[in-house]
Parts: C-alpha cells; sequence; structure tokens
C-alpha cells in the first residue's frame, strides 16, 4: 500500500485511529441485530409453526424500516452529531431486538423484524463521523474498514448464533441467542457515548444552513431530487403489497389501502417540504462556493442499490438456499456456508476504498460493478450438481466485487459536501434498502437462479450510471454562518 492511503490500525494512541474502532465496531453490533435472525430462521419456522411464505415476508420486512430510517437519521447526524445519535440508536435497537427474541406470534414476530429495520440506519452515522476525522487520501480506505468490518456483523451471527443457541438448548435456544446479541448492543451504546468524539479537537462541525430536506444547487437539482425520492416510497408500497392478502395476509386488503394513503400524504408532505425549502433557498442566489453536483448523488444512489440492495437481499436468504440446495446440510453447516458471503466484508469493502483513494473512483466502481454482474450470473448457475466448496468459492468471489463496491461507493459520498454527509448518505443508504426490497419481492415468485440472474442484469444499469460519474478533484468548501470559508481537500484522481 501506498504510505499515502495506507493506516497504522494498531497506533490506537492516534485518536483518529481510536475513533475508527469505536465506530466499526458499533456497526457490527447493528448488522449483528439486524441479522440475527437470519441464520436461525428454520428453529424461528419450527417453533412458531411459519410457512415459507410467512418467512419470506419477514426477510422483506427486516430491510423495509430501513428505507426512511436512513433519511431520518442522516438529517438528525448532520445536525445533532453522530455521537448522540449512533448510541441512542444502539439502545432503542437493543430492546426491540429483546422483544423479537420473545415474541410468541406471527404478528407481534413481525411487528418487532419490520421496527429493527431502524438499526440498518447506524451505517449512515459512522460514514459521517469517519469522514470527519480521515483527510481526504485515507477517507476511502477508513469508510472501507469502517463499512466492511461492521458488515461483518452479518456473517459474525451466521457462524456463531446456531452453535450459541445449541449450546442454550431447548425450543427456546435460539432466543437466548438472539437476545444475548441485543444486550450485548444497549451495552455497548453506553460505552460509545462515553468514548467517542463528534470531532478533533479544534475542529469544527460543519451543519447544514437548513433541516427538513436536502438542499441542493439548481432548480434542475430540485427536480431531480423529488424524482428520486419517488423510488423510495413505491418500495414500501411495494412492501405493503407482498403482506396483504395477495401475498402472506398480514395485512388485511383494507389496511393495505390505507398504507397506500398514508404513503401518499407522507409523500405529498415530503414533496412540498422539499420544495418549499429549496425554493427558498434558491431564490435568494446559491453562492457558487456553496454549490455541489447532485448528479453525483443521484449516480451513487443508483450504483448503490445495486451493490448493497444485493447484498442485503442475498444475506438474508443465503442460509436457507445453501439449506434447500445441497442435501444432507444442518442449518448450523447452512449457516457456516452462507456466511462466506458476507466474510469478504473485512477484506474486500475496505479493498474497494483504498483503490478508490489509490486509482479513482469512477474507475474503481466501473470495475467492482462489472465483476459483480459476473458473479451474480455465476451464482445463478449453481444447482444441486455442484461441489459444495466451488459453490461457496463463487459466492464469496461474487460478494468481493458486490462489498469492495459498496466501499468504493462511501469513498465517494463524503467528497461532495461535508455538511450534508449524512444526508447523501442517508439517500444512497436509502437506495440500497430499496434495491433489497425490489430484490427480495422477485424472489417470492421466482426460483433462486432467476433471482440471481436480475440482480445480475440490473446491475448494468448502475454500471451504465457510473459512466456519468465525475471524479472529484481539488476542493469542497464550506461556508460558516459568519461568512468565513473553509476549503477541505478532495483529491485530484
Amino acid at each position: 500500500m501506498s504510505s499515502a492511503t495506507s493506516l497504522n490500525l494498531f497506533r490506537f494512541s492516534d485518536p483518529k485511529i481510536k475513533t475508527l474502532h469505536l465506530t466499526w465496531f458499533a456497526f457490527f453490533l447493528t448488522f449483528a441485530v439486524w441479522f440475527a435472525h437470519a441464520p436461525l430462521l428454520s428453529s424461528i419456522q419450527e417453533t412458531l409453526d411459519l410457512t415459507d411464505a410467512q418467512v419470506r415476508a419477514l426477510l422483506i420486512l427486516n430491510v423495509a424500516m430501513t428505507i426512511p430510517a436512513r433519511i431520518i437519521v442522516g438529517m438528525l447526524v448532520d445536525k445533532l452529531g453522530p455521537r448522540l445519535i449512533y448510541s441512542a440508536l444502539l439502545v432503542i435497537s437493543a430492546f426491540l431486538c429483546i422483544g423479537f427474541a420473545f415474541a410468541n406470534t406471527y404478528t407481534s414476530l413481525a411487528i418487532f423484524r419490520f421496527l429493527l429495520g431502524f438499526v440498518g440506519a447506524g451505517f449512515v452515522i459512522g460514514i459521517r463521523l469517519v469522514s470527519e476525522w480521515f483527510p481526504a487520501h485515507q477517507v476511502g480506505t477508513a469508510e472501507g474498514i469502517y463499512g466492511g468490518w461492521g458488515n461483518f456483523g452479518s456473517a459474525a451471527a451466521a457462524m456463531t448464533l446456531p452453535a450459541l443457541a445449541l449450546a442454550f438448548g431447548g425450543d427456546d435456544g435460539w432466543r437466548y441467542a438472539i437476545a444475548l446479541v441485543g444486550i450485548l448492543c444497549g451495552i455497548y451504546g453506553l460505552v460509545f457515548y462515553k468514548l467517542a468524539r463528534n470531532t478533533p479537537k479544534g475542529s469544527i462541525y460543519f451543519k447544514p444552513k437548513k433541516s427538513g430536506a436536502m438542499l441542493v444547487s439548481s432548480w434542475g437539482a430540485l427536480w431531480a431530487l423529488i424524482l428520486m425520492n419517488i423510488p423510495m416510497y413505491l418500495a414500501l408500497g411495494l412492501l405493503a403489497w407482498r403482506l396483504a392478502p395477495g401475498g402472506v395476509n398480514l395485512l388485511s386488503e383494507s389496511t393495505m389501502y390505507v398504507f397506500w394513503a398514508i404513503l401518499l400524504v407522507v409523500f405529498i408532505y415530503h414533496t412540498w417540504q422539499t420544495w418549499s425549502i429549496n425554493a427558498e433557498h434558491l431564490r435568494e442566489g446559491v453562492p457558487e462556493l456553496e454549490k455541489f453536483s447532485f448528479k453525483q448523488v443521484a449516480i451513487l444512489n443508483i450504483a448503490y442499490f445495486a451493490t448493497f440492495g444485493s447484498e442485503l437481499a442475498v444475506v438474508s436468504m443465503l442460509p436457507l438456499y445453501f439449506l434447500q440446495t445441497f442435501e444432507g446440510l444442518n442449518p448450523v453447516t447452512a449457516g457456516l456456508l452462507a456466511s462466506g458471503f458476507a466474510f469478504m466484508n473485512l477484506v474486500s469493502r475496505p479493498m474497494g476504498g483504498w483503490f478508490s483513494d489509490r486509482y479513482g473512483r469512477r474507475r474503481t466502481l466501473i470495475i467492482m460493478i462489472s465483476g459483480l454482474a459476473v458473479g451474480y450470473f455465476m451464482m445463478g448457475l449453481i444447482d444441486s450438481n455442484w461441489w459444495i466448496l466451488v459453490a461457496v468459492l463463487v459466492t464469496m468471489a461474487c460478494s468481493f466485487f458486490v462489498q469492495a463496491g459498496e466501499g468504493a461507493v462511501f469513498a465517494m459520498i463524503p467528497l461532495i459536501k461535508r455538511s450534508m454527509t449524512g444526508q447523501i448518505a442517508g439517500m444512497a443508504g436509502a437506495y440500497g434498502n430499496v434495491g433489497a426490497v425490489v430484490y427480495l419481492t422477485v424472489l417470492s415468485f421466482v426460483s433462486y437462479s432467476v433471482f440471481f440472474y436480475v440482480i445480475a442484469a440490473s446491475a448494468l444499469i448502475g454500471l451504465v450510471a457510473v459512466f456519468f460519474m465525475d471524479n472529484p478533484k481539488g476542493h469542497i468548501t464550506e461556508v460558516m454562518p459568519d461568512g468565513t470559508v473553509h476549503t477541505i481537500e478532495v483529491g485530484h484522481k
């Protein structure tokens, strides 16, 4: 590694390295909580006598709440700072996790699973925090380590929770295993609040001029922002449809229509708020120093739809996929094999960030999205006749490109507009969840092979979009309320 982009991760006396370790472990716990159910689905299904359709509905529910949560949390982070928001999220999620662990009906199980999508917003918080502590030539690598090591929480859950459930024993072993993760999450929320800081000593925490909506720099960007909000509402509407009588019958048809009506009202209000806040901002005239390219945000949203959206969907279904595809596997072994996909996060996401720092943001994204399209096509070819070892290796190779692509996306996001990094990360993150809802809905209608082919085909749209992305260069500026101008280097590659 170049000395310009390498980090000494064992130099704990360095406050920024200490902050990085504190932050990735917070994210690790959020992912362990978020996907604690995945390797234990067969036990949950047996205990509560669930149908396959109900299990698939849980998978969709698990990623739905994260769509609005990431937008809201992104705004809160920019306004209140990551230290407070991350601590609060960890503690609240602990109670939701324990509630899910001891749910006794499918309805209560589904409600807690839906609410636990809230924990997925934790990612956005750390993106802003890490960007405050690392310079442009290292931020991609640091964000990659944060995202990759944190994402490993789902793999850690897949590798350990089935064995932990067996160790607890009995029909309720899975409950105690999931509850234990929740307890650890709550304790760490208090630790994080005590030890973490929003910025290095003497640094300024830049806040957006107004809250309630993302501020853009032109009327064209305002229309684009409104259009980019639509898929998030459509994804939630799609979820309600899948939970209605036409799907798993968790919601009545009338409840589905009420939910759609509420979504429409919220969308109209959100659009009006976005328009009114930005119209006033644009009529006043946006100084050249405060402008940024919304095109970059839109392209990264699309790229994250294909990368993180597919990872969320695949991590949710992979243990069950291996269990049903290869005869003779038990849930523990299937969980271990499936963990290979998320296991790659340890190296692949940091590598995506490092490649971006070293060789250019746009070039890296093009390579990674091309690789994931090929990888998912290969996964679509897997069947029961394959050697399990080869299937796992193909899965891990695909996951390298998926997660390195995620690292490349978030190597770029902190370099667009520092004061709105939380909001930009929140929107991109929400698009990842939109992708997950879309892909998991597709899975509820088609075979596993077709599911993987659909992801491969949709990734090509992301690839086309990335060709229109600009590499960041020079500096971005932030203007303080007193008129003081601060410049932040974003690199030249």
